[in-house]
């Protein structure tokens, strides 16, 4: 798991788990596994397709991905 670049990578991943822990974990207080997991379900429905990230230019993470699929779609099928 340790290579070039994967530091970095690890930025990503540890904001995510920062704000999974502090908007929903810190604030609900799960009382099971069940209650949980579908309240993690929720969180991250939210987080993707809600949520508005400031690194993304105040859009959501579904957007941006939806975007970058279409533009290579196009750029695929039209040589």
């Amino acid at each position: 798991m340790d290579g070039k670049g994967r530091a970095l990578d690890n930025i990503f991943v540890e904001r995510l788990w920062r704000s999974v822990k502090y908007e929903y974990i810190y604030l609900s207080n799960p009382g099971s596994g069940k209650e949980l997991y579908d309240g993690l379900t929720d969180y991250f429905r939210l987080y993707n397709t809600e949520r508005l990230h400031q690194s993304l230019e105040y859009k959501t993470p579904s957007e941006v991905y939806m975007t970058a699929a279409q533009k290579k779609f196009v750029s695929f099928r039209c040589p």
